[in-house]
């Protein structure tokens, strides 16, 4: 399955309309995400060949490290508009029970599918995770910057295998993978959402525009379907699934 794809708590919109030129950013990584997405179910469904190694070749790795990084950046992009909005915290943990729901759902699911190598902390439970704590870093204003550099560095400097259990696997100090479809650890992901709400933050002082200017009318698709994040991608991978394995009996 390696999911890789993870919804933004859509912030409200403001008098000034919705950040559309965010939401199309958002756009842009679940579309190369669901391109992604079906290159892994078509090599796993045996229409590759050769078959390809996705967690070893360079180039599916480098892709999905990318599309991570553009997800968990819009991620913190998305709580300095929501944190400029005064959104309540009722209504952050209304929209992150969404979010943890859907990860158990990926959890069960990939149960289904890789018995061995099912998700139990993927992007999903990262995500969960990490907004809690930008949420609680936001207060530290520039030394966000820091904190952000430290969290990516970190694992790079130091690691110990008492990480490596599945219980304490998610903190990222492991000196081996765990047997998953899908690991996104508190390290050093978090560095990039925390880098994502200090970059958010300067951007809303200093060029609002960035984010909340206008968009062509041929990005407007992408802006709508950074809207639905969420629900995109809860259903995209069933239907590439599903669609894939007809085709296979059919075939047969």
């Amino acid at each position: 399955m390696s999911s890789i794809v993870v919804d933004v708590p859509a912030p409200a919109p403001s008098v000034q309309g919705r950040f559309d030129r965010l939401d199309a950013l958002r756009g842009v990584a679940i579309v190369w995400m669901a391109i992604f997405h079906f290159c892994f179910d078509l090599n796993h469904f045996g229409f590759f060949e050769p078959r390809h190694r996705f967690t070893v070749d360079v180039f599916w790795t480098t892709q999905r490290t990318m599309i991570v990084t553009l997800f968990l950046f819009c991620a913190g992009l998305a709580q300095a508009v929501a944190l400029e909005q005064s959104q309540s915290w009722p209504r952050f943990w209304k929209r992150w029970a969404q979010i943890v729901g859907c990860a158990l759902l990926v959890s069960i699911g990939s149960y289904w599918m890789f018995p061995r190598s099912w998700i139990f902390f993927g992007v999903l439970h990262g995500i969960a995770l990490m907004l809690i704590v930008v949420r609680l870093m936001a207060p530290l204003g520039r030394w966000l910057w820091l904190m952000g550099a430290v969290a990516i560095v970190w694992p790079l400097l130091w690691r110990h295998e008492v990480f490596n259990p599945p219980w304490l696997s998610w903190v990222g100090l492991v000196t081996r993978k765990p047997v998953t479809e899908d690991y996104v650890p508190l390290l050093p992901w978090l560095g990039v959402m925390a880098w994502g709400l200090a970059s958010g933050r300067w951007l809303l002082a200093h060029a609002r525009g960035t984010l909340a200017g206008p968009i062509p009318r041929a990005a407007r698709g992408l802006a709508l379907l950074g809207r639905w994040s969420l629900s995109f991608y809860m259903v995209h991978q069933p239907v590439f699934i599903g669609t894939l394995m007809a085709v296979v009996a059919l075939r047969r």
